[in-house]
């Protein structure tokens, strides 16, 4: 199953976009060996609209582009389902599993994301009760993708 990210917001070159990369990294050297792949990166400029809710609209459009349109869409939201590090491991694994080709894990603007994604969302997660920058909220979701792998493989990196 390859799974991509989308984000609203670009990295800039720096210590954020280079801990990014480094589990991304990982993610894609070791994901292969329990069915899982790195897909695409897909990065996008916050919207410029005057309002909010045209913000996300907009921002949602460029989402729809870059999900294949049979994948699982999960989006990260502060309002989402909080959950372990085992249980994200079993829900990758659950999918994988079902035969699911794509999956898309959608990081959203200062603004959130529009209430339609909601609606056809497959997932929606949260890293916890606090507000992540979109730089930090890359960099846990990359490390938690390699964290998935290790626990799918059996890997000693990820310790209870």
């Amino acid at each position: 199953m390859r799974i991509g990210l989308f984000a609203v917001g670009r990295l800039k070159a720096g210590p954020e976009k280079d801990l990014a990369a480094r589990y991304l990294d990982r993610f894609a050297k070791s994901g292969p060996a329990v069915g899982l792949e790195l897909g695409k990166l897909v990065e996008v400029a916050e919207s410029r609209a005057s309002n909010p809710e045209t913000r996300k609209r907009e921002e949602a459009a460029l989402l729809d582009k870059a999900v294949p349109s049979d994948a699982v869409l999960v989006l990260l939201d502060e309002r989402g389902k909080a959950v372990g590090s085992e249980e994200f491991a079993e829900l990758l694994g659950r999918w994988r599993d079902a035969g699911k080709r794509d999956l898309m894990i959608a990081i959203g603007g200062a603004d959130g994301l529009d209430p339609e994604l909601h609606e056809r969302a497959d997932q929606v997660l949260c890293l916890g009760k606090m507000t992540w920058p979109h730089q930090l909220v890359r960099i846990l979701i990359a490390e938690q993708l390699y964290r998935a792998v290790t626990i799918l493989s059996g890997h000693p990196y990820h310790r209870v």
